[in-house]
């Protein structure tokens, strides 16, 4: 994996996270600034997953097992975008404390992708 790539994932997903986490603090829902942000995180995670598909595809291979790291990868893929469409349910600020959790939940699994394919 690329180290630097891992650490853009995790830094934006908590960056989205202390965001959102700023908008359910102040009783508000997620607004089409908080989507686009998740856009960014999600473009992010994506081209990190094809970047872990095309690795593997050549040959290269994580040292804790190629099944484990490709459910991380495609959980973190998935993380935000459901996060962000579980809050488009709930139009409160609980909207926003949704995309929050799902921001945090994302770095965890970088950091567990980072473990997996041997950082």
């Amino acid at each position: 994996m690329i180290d630097a790539l891992t650490l853009a994932v995790g830094v934006t997903a908590l960056a989205l996270a202390a965001w959102c986490g700023f908008a359910f603090s102040r009783d508000q829902s997620t607004k089409d600034w908080h989507f686009i942000g998740m856009a960014v995180v999600s473009v992010l995670a994506i081209v990190q997953l094809v970047i872990g598909v095309v690795r593997l595809a050549g040959g290269d291979k994580p040292e804790q097992g190629t099944a484990i790291f490709l459910a991380y990868l495609i959980g973190s893929a998935a993380a935000v975008p459901a996060a962000g469409f579980m809050s488009l349910a709930e139009r409160t600020r609980w909207g926003s404390a949704t995309v929050a959790a799902g921001g945090v939940i994302l770095a965890v699994l970088e950091v567990r992708l980072y473990d997996i394919w041997g950082g």
